[in-house]
């Protein structure tokens, strides 16, 4: 698989789930993925700020993104998120990096970060397994 940014937004493209969020892509690199994702108020959960599994799918979608930048075809095998403060603001910012790399799974991090009055602040960091798809 070729590594551009425009590969990246056809693979984005294609996930049903992603467009209905309105998830962007906005950088796609060997070991690199970012997405944003604006919070509208059918993303907010009853107090006001972006719903826990809205965070979660963004950092699971981006450090999939990642793992793939290294292995290719690949699917999450498992990850964990802490939350650490409310997603107050008006996007979301994945951004995803591999720590490291073998032949067949990848282990990469990601911190979701909201942006409020232009200024990024962390509301979540996740680690997970990321696992390249077997060819039949």
């Amino acid at each position: 698989m070729e590594i551009t940014l425009e590969v990246g937004k056809e693979i984005l493209a294609q996930q049903s789930f992603s467009r209905l969020l309105g998830t962007e892509l906005v950088k796609f690199e060997k070991g690199y993925a970012e997405l944003i994702l604006e919070i509208k108020e059918d993303l907010k959960q009853n107090n006001g700020f972006a719903h826990g599994g809205v965070v979660s799918y963004m950092a699971d979608n981006c450090i999939t993104f990642a793992g793939a930048s290294v292995l290719g075809a690949c699917v999450t095998s498992e990850y964990k998120i802490n939350y650490v403060r409310p997603s107050i603001g008006e996007r979301l910012i994945a951004k995803a990096k591999v720590l490291h790399a073998g032949n067949r799974q990848s282990t990469c991090e990601c911190k979701v970060f909201v942006l409020e009055n232009d200024k990024e602040k962390l509301v979540a960091v996740a680690l997970g397994t990321i696992s390249k798809i077997q060819a039949p």
